[in-house]
C-alpha cells in the first residue's frame, strides 16, 4: 500500500495545501463511508492542488467542492472521486489491472487512478485540458498513463479491452462502444443523464452471460459532449 506523497516545492504545499491538511481530508472521507484502504491510501498520495488554479488551491481539499477547471469543466469533489474509485477497485477480484478513463480534466482522478491500476488509457475532448492533465503528470513522475484526444463517447478501442471503465462526465445513455470494450469480468462505473435534470451513478459489470447494472445514487456532473475541441 502506497501512502501520501511527501516531496518538496509546489507539491508538498503549505498551510491549506500541506500533507497534514490532505492527511485530514482522507480522514474525512474515511468518516463519510469510504472503507477500502488502496483507495483511501491512493488519495492521499496525490496533491489534489496541483491539478486546480493557484486562487482557488486553499480549497482543493474541501471533501464536498467541485471546483472549475476552466473551458466549463470542473474537478470532481473528493468525496464522488473516492466513492467512484471504490466501486471500480474495492471489489472482490481487486483493482483492475487496465483502466479505462473517458473524461480526463485537470488529470486528478487519473493520477488516482494510476495508484491503483497497472495501466490508465484515458480519453479528453479539449486539448488544452489534455496538454495540462498530461504536464502535471509528468511532473508528478506518473508514468503509467497514456493520453488519447478524442470523443469519450468511442472510448480509446486499440487498447480494448479493458478490467474497468470509469466516465467523469454524464452520458445521456450507456455508450455500446465502451460496454464492447469492457472485459468479461470487468467493470464500469459512469453518470447517465441529462444536463440539468436527473442524474444517476451507475455500476456496470460483465460476466459471461452478459451486463447487469444497478444505481447507485444521483449525482451531478458536467455532461459528456460530442467531438473533439
Amino acid at each position: 500500500m502506497k501512502g501520501v506523497l511527501s516531496n518538496s516545492g509546489k507539491f508538498q504545499g503549505l498551510g491549506m495545501t500541506s500533507d497534514r491538511t490532505r492527511a485530514r481530508m482522507v480522514e474525512a472521507l474515511r468518516s463519510r463511508g469510504t472503507r477500502d484502504e488502496a483507495v483511501l491510501a491512493a488519495i492521499g498520495w496525490v496533491p489534489r492542488h496541483v491539478f486546480i488554479d493557484e486562487a482557488l488551491q486553499e480549497r482543493a481539499y474541501e471533501v464536498d467542492k467541485a471546483l472549475p477547471i476552466g473551458h466549463g469543466q470542473t474537478i470532481s469533489t473528493p468525496e464522488i472521486v473516492a466513492i467512484m474509485t471504490e466501486l471500480l477497485c474495492g471489489r472482490d477480484a481487486g483493482a483492475p489491472k487496465k483502466v479505462l478513463e473517458i473524461g480526463t480534466g485537470c488529470g486528478y482522478q487519473t493520477a488516482v487512478l494510476s495508484r491503483l491500476a497497472k495501466e490508465v488509457f484515458t480519453v479528453e475532448r479539449i486539448a488544452a485540458l489534455m496538454d495540462g492533465a498530461r504536464r502535471t503528470l509528468r511532473n508528478l513522475r506518473v508514468i503509467n498513463v497514456i493520453f488519447k484526444h478524442a470523443d469519450g463517447h468511442f472510448g480509446y478501442a486499440d487498447a480494448a479491452p479493458y478490467d474497468g471503465i470509469l466516465m467523469t462526465a454524464a452520458a445521456t445513455h450507456v455508450p455500446e462502444e465502451l460496454k464492447a470494450q469492457l472485459a468479461v469480468g470487468g467493470r464500469m462505473v459512469l453518470p447517465v443523464g441529462r444536463d440539468g435534470g436527473n442524474q444517476q451513478l451507475m455500476v456496470i459489470d460483465r460476466s459471461d452471460s452478459g451486463f447487469s447494472q444497478r444505481v447507485v445514487h444521483d449525482v451531478r456532473f458536467v455532461p459528456l459532449l460530442n467531438g473533439i475541441a
